[in-house]
């Protein structure tokens, strides 16, 4: 009994191979060629959105992380610091993202020899950089730097921080994050040094308001 073949007639061969060329070229192949490498493509620039003041962080933001506070866990109180063993440490915490170099040393902004560069190879800056990671700009509630002490609809494994928004730590965090630097302006910026009273980072006293 003779063998019957399947012929697919040429038509359809060239409809198949026009598809298949318009398939692979939208997914970024060579349009003259659908077996080629895709074609370049460049990503737009990214515009970088504002900075967090480091002077105040320094002077106003990292001693809360170092401090010893009362914390509320399961209806007990007990006292605790955010940088501690557990907690936020940059070495034995199991706080997540969030980390704490507890020695970090404090720098004098307005020396001149202290420049952005040195700044940014130390501990202070560390810290500065963490606590950054955990701001949504613009929103204080939603930051978890903030949220997550005061349980604001969310878990926090090292319990109740703030007792409320009214905290004079939880005020010092909420200005950090509501005064961030002029747009276009780095978080080295003079420009926050009106974030004290008067406006020198390392006399003036941390406003809250």
């Amino acid at each position: 009994m003779p063998i019957r073949r399947h012929v697919i007639p040429a038509a359809a061969i060239y409809f198949a191979a026009l598809t298949a060329t318009a398939l692979l070229a939208s997914c970024g192949g060579s349009s003259s060629n659908p077996l080629d490498n895709p074609n370049a493509i460049e990503n737009p620039p990214v515009t970088s959105g504002q900075r967090l003041s480091f002077a105040y962080f320094q002077k106003c933001i990292n001693p809360i992380f170092i401090a010893q506070l009362p914390v509320q866990i399961s209806g007990s109180t007990t006292t605790n610091t955010c940088a501690g063993s557990g907690c936020h440490d940059t070495v034995t915490g199991t706080g997540g993202a969030f980390r704490v170099v507890p020695a970090a040393q404090p720098l004098d902004v307005l020396d001149p020899a202290v420049t952005p560069d040195v700044i940014r190879q130390s501990d202070m800056y560390k810290n500065f950089y963490s606590a950054q990671g955990e701001v949504v700009l613009g929103s204080t509630t939603q930051s978890r730097l903030l949220a997550k002490p005061l349980l604001l609809n969310v878990l926090h494994g090292g319990g109740l921080v703030f007792p409320s928004q009214d905290d004079p730590n939880a005020k010092l965090i909420k200005y950090w994050i509501s005064h961030p630097a002029p747009q276009g302006q780095d978080e080295f910026s003079t420009a926050t040094y009106g974030m004290f009273t008067p406006a020198d980072p390392n006399t003036g006293t941390c406003n809250t308001q």
